[in-house]
């Protein structure tokens, strides 16, 4: 963990960062910012090319990572553009074949490259040119969180006056750690539903998955039951889930794409404080 802290250095960054003052280097920016609360997600691990020559890290450029990031975006940044002002950038993100085998150690030291300087650089220019002082959310999912992960411990303890104006952090799919906690101070967990200015975060297992290993899964993970509202094992019902959202495609294409929430109470959550999911 100590090298870990160490290469959090936010004036230590690789390549030249992509031109976010292109309006093309975003995958969505709305159309007008009459919301009260800013969004800025980073999209997951979309690129899965085992061909050889495959780039390990992916350009911004690159028309098959354009592609699924299109692709990918009815599935969950949608669900913010409703209620905020939904910002979305391009990123060079690593291909998952070249995650493939990695220990924790050495995942988080490929994604302190080229994925790191953009991140970092769509939020200045997200914070220097769009949001304007208003309250904004975090979000991200898989490899989009673990930047988050890296950001909230870096980059937002350079910049802690813009944790004043955070709402939350949506980190779902990679671990937040105590040990996270503690690189960054300033950082505070969720411990309710009411509660703003936090990060939360959890991983989602079966029971068979209790000894497995999770590449996402961290020792000293911490995580919040998102049916309950809860840090503790305290059982949520499966009559506590209000039901999965997933895309319904009518005639008309991607602006048809509805969401319908289906199969209320289809699970049921309860956090394993031993793995700390």
């Amino acid at each position: 963990m100590q090298d870990e802290k160490q290469n959090y250095k936010v004036d230590n960054l690789v390549g030249v960062p992509t031109d976010y003052s292109d309006e093309n280097n975003w995958v969505h920016l709305p159309e007008n910012t009459d919301k009260a609360v800013d969004t800025l997600f980073i999209y997951p691990t979309v690129y899965i090319n085992p061909e050889p020559g495959a780039p390990a890290i992916v350009p911004v450029d690159d028309p098959m990572l354009r592609e699924a990031v299109v692709d990918h975006y009815p599935q969950a940044p949608l669900l913010f553009e409703d209620l905020t002002n939904l910002y979305e950038p391009y990123y060079r993100q690593s291909n998952l074949c070249a995650l493939m085998g990695k220990e924790p150690e050495e995942l988080m030291a490929f994604q302190l490259r080229e994925q790191r300087t953009d991140v970092y650089a769509a939020l200045d220019y997200f914070f220097e040119n769009y949001n304007d002082g208003r309250p904004f959310i975090l979000a991200g999912h898989s490899q989009g969180s673990l930047m988050l992960k890296i950001a909230l411990c870096d980059y937002f303890k350079e910049h802690t006056d813009y944790l004043e104006r955070m709402v939350v952090a949506y980190v779902i799919g990679f671990s937040i750690t105590t040990d996270d906690l503690e690189i960054n101070p300033a950082l505070k967990f969720a411990e309710g539903e009411d509660d703003t200015g936090v990060i939360v975060s959890w991983n989602t297992e079966g029971p068979g998955n209790k000894n497995e290993k999770n590449a996402v899964v961290l020792e000293n993970s911490i995580s919040i039951n998102p049916l309950n509202w809860k840090r503790d094992d305290t059982h949520a019902p499966a009559s506590e889930n209000l039901g999965d959202r997933i895309p319904v495609l009518k005639p008309g294409g991607l602006e048809a794409l509805e969401f319908k929430v289906h199969k209320p109470g289809l699970a049921d959550a309860q956090v394993d404080l031993e793995r700390g999911q």
